[in-house]
């Protein structure tokens, strides 16, 4: 079966899939109920860490099944090992928001954007860059950060913020971590709205898309769609890509009655 279902946990949100390659796991957080997972592929096993606020990503450290993890009250670092999280640091974010979507840039800085919280507000978010305990905003006036990528050459950064229905590209500064606005590369005219995303390994992106039950697959130089695989629920809210180059999917609950499978971790075969 293609999708296949990995996990169902009941949770409402599930997001933030990361694949470490070199340790062969998969990272993946349930947002509202404060929970970061691994999972491991090879073994089916599952481990899961719960922190006091919502959580929303995951970084991977260069150490084994240690990751770094953004919640509400703050960055923990958690180790896979022992199951245990210590706090790291803070961004001075306010109280009406919490984090979304990140992901770390070459040099190993820590992009993240944030979004309104409990209640969703225009134009409150924000994208922030932290390196060594310093940290600085590189994007304004968003309301849900969403999607972030990085192009193979590292030239530039793709955002998405979901309520445009666009993928935005931007220049990005590796020696100073600042960007520059170019011009949105990607527009969603169907029902769906662009949410997380990856870059595949030709340079392509791979955008879960809410409200569309599907991922898709889109060539950012040419604004063109390529390919799209359905998911079995609508809400679809990020993906990455394995050691295999298949994609591991996280999706959430919809208002749906027949919706059965939102909130689930799913696997769809590339290759």
């Amino acid at each position: 079966m293609n999708p296949s279902l990995i996990c169902h946990t009941n949770s409402e949100l599930l997001e933030g899939p990361v694949f470490d390659h070199n340790e062969n796991l998969l990272y993946f957080v349930s947002i509202l109920n404060g929970l970061v997972f691994c999972y491991n592929p090879s073994t089916g096993e599952i481990l899961s860490v719960k922190l006091d606020s919502p959580v929303s990503c995951v970084f991977l450290l260069d150490r084994k099944k240690r990751i770094m993890v953004a919640s509400k009250n703050g960055f923990f670092e958690i180790d896979f090992t022992t199951l245990e999280k210590h706090f790291s640091f803070q961004i001075e974010i306010g109280d009406s928001v919490r984090y979304n979507d990140g992901i770390k840039d070459p040099e190993g800085r820590f992009i993240i954007g944030t979004m309104g919280y409990p209640e969703v507000k225009n134009n409150v978010g924000k994208v922030f860059s932290y390196s060594n305990g310093e940290y600085k905003v590189i994007i304004e006036n968003t309301t849900i950060s969403n999607g972030l990528a990085f192009s193979q050459d590292g030239l530039n950064l793709y955002f998405i913020d979901t309520p445009t229905k666009k993928v935005a590209k931007y220049a990005y500064d590796m020696k100073t971590g600042c960007v520059l606005f170019e011009s949105y590369v990607i527009e969603f005219k169907g029902e769906g709205s662009p949410d997380g995303m990856c870059m595949d390994n030709e340079g392509m992106l791979w955008i879960a898309e809410w409200g569309g039950g599907r991922v898709s697959q889109w060539n950012p130089k040419s604004g063109k769609k390529i390919d799209e695989r359905k998911l079995p629920c609508p809400n679809v809210t990020s993906c990455c890509l394995d050691n295999n180059l298949n994609l591991y999917i996280t999706t959430a609950k919809s208002c749906d009655k027949d919706d059965v499978y939102g909130g689930g971790l799913f696997y769809v075969e590339l290759n």
